[in-house]
């Protein structure tokens, strides 16, 4: 049986913990894999329940963090080698940056056949300056020569690789979407709403807003709070907004709240804009929610919004990433611009104001989501794999 040692960023709660748990578990038949990956971070949520939910043992590098730390770094790459020394794979599949430059540079230098490497997302705009955006491209072109093969995980972030930043050329590129396991969202969904509401004391009159993800800048939850607090205005429905999540920019979010005069919340107070830090029964929060929001400056595939769609959930997003590949527009969600107020303002009103639009969304929303059943990934994975 061949062998695979496969390497992720770090186990935080997101999609590449979900795509390499799910690899590793459902490829068992036909290769070995061993799992390895970074700590998350602090002001994240831990995903090592999901490896157990599926009898998985990852092994830990703690020194493998997010930010750049050349001791650290060092560190971690040399125990990378370690372990491939001593797995000795076939194949080496690296999931997101970090994970991408250190195994990559590490299966290379000892030779391993078969490198892959899949592009979550990219920070190739809305993160950094010109100069360090440029020098992470030519990192990543340069790590590209070494890999056997690039996976996409949308037609558009292929055309974002080859064509706008150049990484490499469009026939290295594989375009594998992701999946996942969704059927929890599609069980159960009165009585989960009904919890949800309850707890958080929202009446049937009132609309929940939810946003879902890492309060980090690319998000762009300064924007969203700007447009919240003109629907808030504007409304004559009772809106009730959940922020979902934590992360380094969470005081910055609530202190432009404050500005606004808006009541809010960071515990179980119950208040208009209630901040929940992370919430594991996330089936729970969407089939508690009316509307989710998505206003992100840069992303690769949102799961939040395939998670929204198979809860039911009609969708007012901002244009970016592999947006188009997820959700259909006007059928499935509303779509606007980056940074445009006015449109996405439009766009939430005019779900706000009609149940009827919501419940069309909706049905054809659970339906769009079948799409990204992990089953797909696997198939696609191995056949990449055994080509």
């Amino acid at each position: 049986m061949k062998k695979i040692l496969r390497i992720i960023n770090r186990f935080n709660l997101g999609g590449p913990t979900y795509n390499a748990a799910y690899l590793t578990k459902y490829l068992e038949n036909d290769y070995e894999t061993l799992l390895v990956g970074g700590q998350h971070h602090e002001s994240e949520e831990s995903s090592i329940h999901i490896l157990d939910s599926l009898g998985i043992k990852p092994v830990i590098i703690p020194e493998m963090q997010r930010s750049i730390n050349p001791i650290l770094d060092k560190i971690a790459l040399k125990k990378i080698k370690k372990i491939i020394h001593e797995f000795q794979p076939d194949i080496v599949h690296t999931h997101a940056a970090k994970a991408g430059a250190l195994g990559r540079k590490a299966a290379y230098d000892l030779g391993v056949k078969k490198i892959y490497h899949t592009f979550h997302g990219h920070v190739f705009h809305s993160y950094f300056g010109k100069i360090k955006t440029n020098i992470f491209k030519k990192i990543e072109r340069d790590l590209a020569k070494k890999s056997t093969k690039i996976v996409a995980i949308s037609e558009i972030q292929k055309q974002e690789l080859s064509k706008i930043h150049k990484i490499c050329p469009k026939e290295k590129i594989e375009v594998i979407p992701l999946g996942f396991d969704l059927k929890k969202f599609y069980v159960n969904i009165a009585s989960k709403r009904t919890n949800f509401r309850k707890k958080w004391q929202i009446k049937d009159n009132e609309i929940a807003i939810g946003i879902i993800g890492r309060l980090v800048p690319v998000k762009n939850h300064s924007f969203f709070i700007d447009v919240i607090q003109k629907a808030i205005a504007n409304s004559n429905k009772k809106l009730r907004i959940f922020i979902v999540g934590d992360g380094e920019n969470k005081e910055n979010i609530i202190q432009k709240v404050k500005r606004y005069h808006l009541d809010y919340s960071t515990d179980s107070k119950i208040a208009t804009i209630q901040f929940t830090s992370w919430i594991k029964e996330i089936d729970e929060v969407n089939a508690g929610l009316d509307i989710v929001c998505l206003c992100s400056l840069n992303e690769g595939t949102p799961v939040s919004l395939i998670e929204a769609q198979a809860s039911g959930n009609p969708i007012v997003t901002t244009i970016t990433g592999g947006i188009e590949n997820i959700v259909i527009e006007n059928k499935t969600a509303l779509i606007s611009k980056s940074n445009d107020q006015a449109t996405f303002l439009n766009n939430l009103m005019s779900l706000i104001n009609s149940k009827e639009k919501r419940v069309k969304f909706s049905k054809l929303a659970v339906e769009k989501s079948k799409e990204f059943d992990y089953s797909y990934l696997i198939n696609n994975i191995k056949n990449l794999y055994d080509n």
